[in-house]
């Protein structure tokens, strides 16, 4: 099982930007479509992001498209979240996922693909 450790977050400022990153170990990292998830307080999780595993295709929330980008290194067994233009909704513990080995990026879009959690870091963008 792939282990995940996320970095990163903080507080910013709303227009503010961050990036993410997650560090992977325990697999070979590019078998893995991988996510970032978001909770903010008193919701549900909710998926944000997730990209293949050789790292060409990508896919968004709607909330965040054109914002947020993702992107993997897969030399370093890294993924990361770019977040621009962050808005006080954009609050949350922010979770990096790894998918089930060879599935695609598009299992990952709810938890029930998610093979593996990071343990979250905390992003909060003040107005």
């Amino acid at each position: 099982q792939v282990q995940l450790v996320e970095s990163g977050g903080g507080l910013v400022q709303a227009g503010g930007s961050l990036r993410l990153s997650c560090a992977a170990s325990g697999g070979t990292f590019s078998d893995y479509a991988m996510g970032w998830f978001r909770q903010a307080p008193g919701k549900e999780r909710e998926f944000v992001s997730t990209i293949s595993g050789s790292g060409p295709t990508a896919d968004y929330a709607d909330s965040v498209k054109g914002r947020f980008t993702i992107s993997r290194d897969n030399a370093k067994n890294t993924v990361y979240l770019q977040m621009n233009s962050l808005k006080p909704e954009d609050t949350a513990v922010y979770y990096c996922a790894a998918g089930i080995r060879y599935r695609s990026l598009r299992s990952i879009v709810t938890s029930s693909g998610v093979g593996s959690w990071g343990q979250g870091t905390l992003v909060t963008v003040s107005s």
